[in-house]
């Protein structure tokens, strides 16, 4: 199979990777302890989770 006819530019290869790059997590405010946690997760500050404790905290430990 035969590869390109003609050298791909650097300006091009850069354009291709110009939105190759990371994202911040969303994050949100957990409604016990008040600090940030990815959303749909237990809090590991304070091991809750939809309206009731699921894990104790590591603080208590």
């Amino acid at each position: 199979m035969p590869g390109p006819k003609r050298k791909c530019s650097k300006a091009r290869r850069d354009k291709r990777r110009a939105n190759w790059k990371l994202t911040v997590p969303g994050l949100v405010e957990c409604p016990q302890c008040h600090a940030l946690k990815m959303p749909h997760r237990v809090c590991p500050a304070c091991g809750f989770y939809k309206g009731r404790t699921v894990v104790q905290a590591k603080s208590e430990e």
